[in-house]
């Protein structure tokens, strides 16, 4: 599978959601003090993610 998410501690114990794209982490979530927590933001993600605008604030 070219793309999943992974569930890690970081080094203040916290877990943290990332998502990754052939072993390239794209975007990963804020820290969690429970694993229940992470895994309800990838619930999220996925629920909320594909149907989501786009807001380009760039200068360009």
């Amino acid at each position: 599978m070219a793309h999943h998410f992974e569930i890690r501690k970081n080094k203040g114990g916290e877990y943290v959601a990332y998502f990754k794209y052939n072993s390239e982490t794209m975007f990963w979530t804020e820290g969690y003090s429970s694993k229940t927590s992470a895994r309800n933001a990838i619930d999220s993600i996925c629920k909320n993610g594909p149907g989501a605008p786009v807001h380009d604030n760039s200068d360009e």
